[in-house]
C-alpha cells in the first residue's frame, strides 16, 4: 500500500515554495507539484529586469527562504538555491487536474455547487465530501496520496479577458516576458495595477526602441497600484515617455487601430499591440470541485477560510493570492504559517499580530485582534464580504477609533476624502448650519463621508458623534481598492449612496424605506460622451438620475436637432414617460461620460402611488418640461434662425468643456472692447499673477471662452496631487492652497490649459503711487524684469500652479466680472446658461 505524504503542496509561487521549505526543515514528508518546467511561475512570467518589492516593509519574514526587494532574476536565483539546499522534493510538469478524497464521507459535509449555463440557467451538483486522505491526480494519469494539501496555486492562470470587440485578435496579449524585444510600435496597455504600471515602464524605459507607449486606466486614479510605481509612471509621463489615459475604457480593438471611451468622448488611435493586464480571478472551478467552497457568488470572491487557512474541505488549506492575501512577502509567511498549523502548533499568532494589536489599543472591551477583526467585519455592511485574511490587509491601510458622545469626528467644509464605517453607536449629521440641533442621525452598520470619496468635495456637513461609538476610519486608496476588489462592498456603497442621493433629490418627506423596491431595481450605468439615454420617439418609461457627469436635452424641429437644455449631475430625466406614458418626447445624451442611475418605472409608479407630495413634485417639472416643448413648437416658423444660432452656441461651449464644468467664464464680443481690465483685476485680485487669458480661447458667434478655470464637477487636476493641495471649496470653486510643491501634475491632467506653473512676484507699490507719481509697473501682470529687479531672489523661487479660485471669500464676486467697464464678461454655471428662456430674450 502506497504510504501517503504528510503534505501535498500544490503550486510554486512565493506561498508554496515557502511551505515546502518548512516542512523541508521540520522534517516533515511532503511534495511540491508544479505544473511548469520551473518554479514560482507568477514570479518568473514577471517582465525580465523587473524589481520586485519586498511590502510591507515593517512585516517581519518568517520564511526559511530569503527575501528583499530586488531584480526578478535574483529574487528566482536565490529560491532556486536554497530551494534545493533545503532538500524540498520538488515535482516539476506535475499538473494537478482534481484532488478527491478517499476516506468515508464525512457526514453533514455535502456542498452544493452551482453551475450557470450561457442561457442564463443553472443546475446544482451535491458533492459529498470524503475524509482524508486525497488522491492528488495528475495530468499524466499518475496518482498521489497525502493526509493534508496545501492549494499555492495562485491566480494569474486566469486573467480577466478583454471583452470588447476585437479582443480576440492575434496582437492582443495578457502577459509581457520582454520589453526590449518590441521596438517602432504603438502599443497600449490597458489596466492600472501594478502589472500594468510596470509593463508600461518596461516598454517605454529605452528611448531606441522608439516605442509610443499609453497606459489606459478605466478610473481617475491608480489605487490598486503600489505608491512607488505610480510614482515612477509619473515621472516616465513627465519625462514624456508615456501617455496615460484615465477615465477611459476600451470600445473596440482593429488591426492597426483601438477606439476607447473617454470622459470627453470617443478617441480612435494607431495601435500594433495592446496588452491587458487587467487583473485575475481565481480558478473557480478546480477549486469547488475539490470541495472547496467560496464566500460568495462573485466572480472575484475568494474561498472560504478558518484562521488555520484551512478550507470547508477538511485537511484542505488555501494560502497565498487564492487566499486573497496577495503580497510577496503576506503569501511567504502564509506558507511558513500553514505548515506551523498542520504540524500542531496551533497557538502561532501570524506575523502582522502587532501591528494590528496597536491599531486596537484604547478600544472598550478585552478583544483579540481576531475578534476584533470579526467584529467589525460583521458590524459593517461594506466589510460584510470580505475574508479574515483580506481583512488583515484591509485594517493595516485603515485604522478604527472610539469616539465619546458629542465629540466632532469632521466639520462642515473641511478637507478630507477618507470613508467612515459605523461599527458600534451612531453619528448626527447636522443638515442646518444655522442650528446644530436639526440633525439627522445614521446608525451602526452604515457609512458616511462617501460624497467626499467619489467626488473629492469637502465635508458637506459637519457630523458629531451621537452615542459613544466606534468608527472605522477608510483612507481614500483604501476605500477605492476594497470596491474594485471586494464586488459586495462596491454594490453596498452603491446602494448607500443611491438611496442618499434619491431623498436628496426627490424630498417629499421620503424615507430610506420608503425606497427599498426601487433601490432593488435600480442599476447604475456608465455612459460614454455622446449616447443617449433616451431618444426621442421611443416607448420607454425609465427614469434616470444623473448621478455625475451632464446630460444635454435636444428635440428634432424641421428635422434639426434643437438644444432644448443642459442637464446637471444631481438633476433627473424621464419622468414624463412614467407620469404620462407615450413616446418620448425629446433626446437626452451625455454631454461627457456620466454615471447614470436607471429606475424602471413599475416600480417608481408604485412609489408614486403612495406618495402623492412626491407625484405632484414630478408633475410640476413635467409641466415646466412641457411648457418648454410648445414654446419651441410655436416659434419653429418664426425664428429659426435664432433656433439654429442658439442650438449652435449650445453645442459649442458643451465641446469647450462646459458639460463637465460648474462655473464658466464667458465674454461677449459684441460687448467686450478688449481692454484687458478683466486680466489686470484678476492679477491684482492675486499677488500679481492673472488666472485667466482673455484673448486665449475658442468663439462662436459673437460668444467668446476664455482660458479660465471650469471648476469642473469631477477635476481632471485633482486626479494626481502628491500633497493633496486641491480642494473645492464650500461653495463649488477648486482650488490650490499653499502646500503646493510645483510638480505641475495638475496643469498636466488639465485638459483645458486652464493652470499654470509661475512665480509669485514681488508685492507692487500702492496703486495711487503709480497713478500720481508714476512709481510701480501698474495695474495688472508686473513684468518679470521688474520682478527680478525689485526681488534679488526672484530668481530662485520655485513656480508654483497658479488657476482661478472665482475670488472665493472677496466681496462682490469674482473680479474679472466686477472690472468690466460694458458688462461683457460673466461668470454662469451651465444650466443657468444653456437654457431654452435665452432664446425668447434674443427675440425680444
Amino acid at each position: 500500500m502506497v504510504t501517503p505524504y504528510r503534505i501535498a503542496i500544490v503550486g510554486s509561487g512565493p506561498a508554496g515554495l515557502s511551505a515546502a521549505a518548512h516542512a523541508a526543515r521540520l522534517g516533515l514528508s511532503h511534495v511540491l507539484l508544479e505544473k511548469t518546467d520551473h518554479l514560482s511561475d507568477t514570479i518568473f512570467k514577471y517582465q525580465k529586469g523587473k524589481h520586485v518589492m519586498a511590502t510591507p516593509s515593517q512585516l517581519v519574514l518568517r520564511s526559511p527562504l530569503d527575501f528583499e526587494a530586488g531584480k526578478r532574476e535574483m529574487v528566482l536565483g536565490t529560491w532556486n538555491e536554497q530551494t534545493a539546499a533545503a532538500g524540498v522534493n520538488v515535482r516539476i510538469r506535475a499538473e494537478v487536474t482534481a484532488i478527491t478524497g478517499t476516506g468515508d464521507p464525512i457526514p453533514g459535509s455535502v456542498m452544493k455547487l452551482v453551475k450557470r449555463k450561457r442561457d442564463g440557467t443553472s443546475e446544482t451538483q451535491d458533492i459529498q465530501r470524503l475524509a482524508p486522505p486525497y488522491r492528488l491526480t495528475l495530468a499524466d494519469g499518475e496518482t498521489i496520496l497525502a493526509d493534508t494539501v496545501i492549494l499555492a496555486i495562485g491566480t494569474q492562470g486566469n486573467p480577466n479577458l478583454m471583452a470588447c470587440p476585437g479582443g480576440d485578435l492575434p496582437h492582443v496579449q495578457y502577459q509581457l516576458d520582454d520589453p526590449s524585444e518590441y521596438t517602432d510600435e504603438h502599443i497600449f496597455v490597458i489596466g492600472g495595477g501594478d502589472a500594468g504600471i510596470e509593463n508600461a515602464l518596461g516598454l517605454a524605459a529605452d528611448p531606441a526602441q522608439n516605442n509610443k507607449v499609453t497606459l489606459v486606466n478605466r478610473s481617475a486614479e491608480f489605487a490598486q497600484a503600489k505608491d512607488a510605481n505610480v510614482k515612477a509612471l509619473m515621472a516616465a509621463r513627465d519625462a514624456g515617455r508615456i501617455s496615460i489615459m484615465t477615465q477611459s475604457t476600451t470600445r473596440t480593438i482593429e488591426q492597426g487601430w483601438i477606439t476607447l471611451d473617454t470622459a470627453e468622448g470617443e478617441v480612435r488611435a494607431p495601435c500594433d499591440r495592446v496588452i491587458a493586464r487587467m487583473g485575475s480571478a481565481p480558478p473557480r472551478s478546480f477549486v469547488e470541485q475539490c470541495g472547496v467552497e467560496f464566500a460568495s457568488n462573485d466572480r472575484l470572491a475568494f474561498p472560504k477560510l478558518s484562521a488555520t487557512f484551512e478550507s470547508t474541505a477538511p485537511g484542505i488549506y488555501v494560502v497565498g493570492a487564492l487566499a486573497g492575501y496577495p503580497l510577496i512577502k503576506h503569501c511567504m509567511n502564509q506558507g511558513h504559517d500553514v505548515v506551523e498549523f498542520i504540524n500542531g502548533n496551533l497557538d502561532l499568532r501570524p506575523a502582522d499580530e502587532p501591528i494590528l494589536e496597536a491599531k486596537f489599543t484604547g478600544l472598550p472591551g478585552a478583544r483579540s485582534v481576531a475578534d476584533w477583526l470579526e467584529y467589525l467585519r460583521s458590524s459593517v455592511s461594506i466589510l460584510s464580504g470580505m475574508s479574515s485574511l483580506q481583512m488583515r490587509e484591509f485594517m493595516l491601510d485603515s485604522s478604527v477609533r472610539l469616539y465619546r458622545m458629542g465629540e466632532v469626528i469632521f466639520e462642515r467644509n473641511a478637507p478630507g476624502s477618507s470613508l467612515f464605517g459605523i461599527a458600534e453607536g451612531q453619528v448626527l449629521v447636522e443638515v442646518n448650519p444655522a442650528d446644530p440641533s436639526v440633525t439627522v442621525p445614521i446608525g451602526a452598520g452604515s457609512i458616511f463621508g462617501e460624497v467626499g470619496l467619489i467626488s473629492g468635495r469637502r465635508r458637506g456637513a459637519t457630523i458629531r458623534a451621537g452615542s459613544d461609538c466606534i468608527l472605522v476610519e477608510i483612507s481614500r486608496t483604501a476605500a477605492l481598492k476594497l470596491m474594485s476588489q471586494v464586488p459586495s462592498a462596491a454594490r453596498e456603497i452603491t446602494r448607500i449612496t443611491t438611496t442618499r442621493s434619491l431623498l436628496q433629490i426627490f424630498k417629499s418627506g421620503l424615507a430610506a424605506e420608503d425606497l427599498a423596491e426601487v433601490i432593488a431595481a435600480a442599476t447604475v450605468e456608465t455612459i460614454r460622451a455622446g449616447q443617449a439615454i433616451i431618444r426621442e420617439g421611443d416607448t420607454g418609461d425609465d427614469i434616470f438620475i444623473i448621478r455625475s457627469g451632464s446630460m444635454v436635452v435636444e428635440k428634432l424641429i424641421g428635422g434639426k436637432p434643437v438644444f432644448l437644455n443642459y442637464v446637471p449631475a444631481g438633476s433627473y430625466v424621464g419622468e414624463m414617460g412614467v407620469i404620462s406614458g407615450g413616446p418620448r418626447t425629446a433626446t437626452v445624451r451625455a454631454a461627457v461620460k456620466a454615471d447614470v442611475i436607471r429606475i424602471p418605472g413599475e416600480p417608481f409608479r408604485a412609489l408614486l402611488a403612495s406618495r402623492p407630495q412626491l407625484l405632484d413634485t414630478l408633475r410640476a417639472e413635467m409641466a415646466n418640461r412641457t411648457a418648454m416643448n410648445n414654446f419651441i413648437e410655436s416659434k419653429k416658423d418664426s425664428f429659426s434662425g435664432v433656433v439654429d444660432l442658439y442650438t449652435g452656441v449650445a453645442n459649442f461651449l458643451v465641446e469647450q468643456g462646459v458639460g463637465e464644468a460648474t462655473d464658466v467664464l464667458l465674454i461677449d464680443e459684441k460687448l467686450c472692447v478688449g481692454c484687458d481690465n478683466c486680466e489686470k483685476a484678476c492679477a491684482d485680485t492675486h499677488d500679481g499673477l492673472s488666472r485667466l487669458d482673455r484673448e486665449a480661447g475658442r468663439t462662436y458667434a459673437h460668444l467668446h471662452v476664455p482660458t479660465s478655470c471650469r471648476h469642473c464637477e469631477h477635476p481632471h487636476c485633482m486626479a494626481d496631487c502628491p500633497p493633496n493641495a486641491i480642494h473645492r471649496g464650500p461653495t463649488g470653486e477648486v482650488y490650490i492652497d499653499e502646500t503646493c510643491i510645483g510638480c505641475g501634475n495638475c496643469q498636466r491632467n488639465c485638459p483645458y490649459g486652464v493652470i499654470r506653473m509661475d512665480k509669485v512676484p514681488p508685492k507692487k507699490p500702492w496703486l495711487l503711487g503709480w497713478f500720481l507719481f508714476g512709481s510701480g509697473p501698474g495695474p495688472g501682470e508686473p513684468p518679470a524684469r521688474w520682478a527680478k529687479k525689485h526681488d534679488p531672489a526672484y530668481a530662485e523661487k520655485a513656480k508654483k500652479a497658479i488657476k482661478c479660485d472665482m475670488c472665493a471669500g472677496q466681496d462682490g464676486g469674482p473680479a474679472c466680472v466686477r472690472a468690466c467697464p460694458t458688462g461683457a464678461a460673466i461668470r454662469v454655471s451651465p444650466e443657468q446658461f444653456l437654457s431654452v428662456a435665452l432664446m425668447g430674450r434674443e427675440e425680444r
